[in-house]
């Protein structure tokens, strides 16, 4: 099974990622990080002489695309999480699951400007990145393999356990 984790920066993507695979630690999973795929920063288009990440064009798609179908081969489950989860064809097409993550304005502000991993970004920068996101980081379409959850709300992973409907990989597992 391979899922899609995609919202804007600090939805809430990384830690739904990381939790899962410790509540399936029976399974084996690869969780796919899209930050890990990102080009070389000389690579990166800028914006006002700043980095530009939030365009598709700052991660390596193809190798991240490679290292999907390699981990589907060698895992029970991947998880490919990142903001452009959704915005390539290719590989929107190979999710079994879809999982987008919602937040409020309000919400990304306050936890992007606590985010110091990049240090202090101007203010103009963050709008940037919230606008960005709506260009980018949407899903394609909804359908019967889509979730929408909050991420400004603890996510109840037995329920979404049901959804994403594992239970049936977690019960054939010796």
């Amino acid at each position: 099974m391979i899922i899609g984790i995609g919202g804007v920066s600090n939805a809430g993507k990384t830690t739904l990622a990381t939790r899962l695979k410790e509540k399936l630690s029976a399974l084996r999973i690869s969780v796919l990080c899209q930050d890990d795929f990102a080009r070389p920063t000389f690579e990166i288009p800028r914006i006002n002489g700043h980095v530009d990440w939030e365009v598709p064009e700052s991660i390596d798609l193809a190798r991240y695309y490679r290292h999907i179908l390699k981990g589907r081969e060698e895992n029970d489950i991947v998880i490919a999480e990142g903001l452009f989860s959704f915005c390539d064809k290719h590989i929107y097409n190979h999710y079994d699951k879809k999982i987008f993550l919602t937040i409020s304005k309000e919400t990304f502000w306050r936890r992007k400007s606590k985010d110091l991993r990049w240090g202090k970004e101007p203010d103009w920068y963050l709008e940037y990145i919230w606008e960005s996101h709506f260009k980018c980081g949407m899903l394609q379409e909804e359908d019967e393999n889509t979730i929408i959850l909050s991420g400004e709300e603890t996510i109840d992973l037995d329920k979404l356990l049901l959804l994403l409907k594992i239970e049936e990989l977690v019960t054939s597992v010796p």
